[in-house]
């Protein structure tokens, strides 16, 4: 699995830190989404995937290339 993130369209909900904290931060300056791990181990893949489901403006994109 590999997460990619369009930064220039998140908006800082948060719901992603909320929902995968081991995967994604907000950042200090603006809250956008910091992502932690690019490349989750498979215990994560589930959380990667609901957090991606969850983020209201779509930035988070998660691919099972490895």
């Amino acid at each position: 699995m590999k997460i990619r993130i369009d930064h220039d369209r998140c908006r800082g909900a948060g719901q992603c830190a909320l929902t995968a904290p081991e995967l994604f931060d907000q950042s200090d300056d603006d809250g956008t989404v910091v992502l932690l791990n690019e490349q989750p181990p498979p215990e994560l893949h589930d959380r990667a995937r609901l957090a991606a489901g969850l983020c209201p403006n779509a930035v988070i994109h998660v691919t099972d290339e490895p």
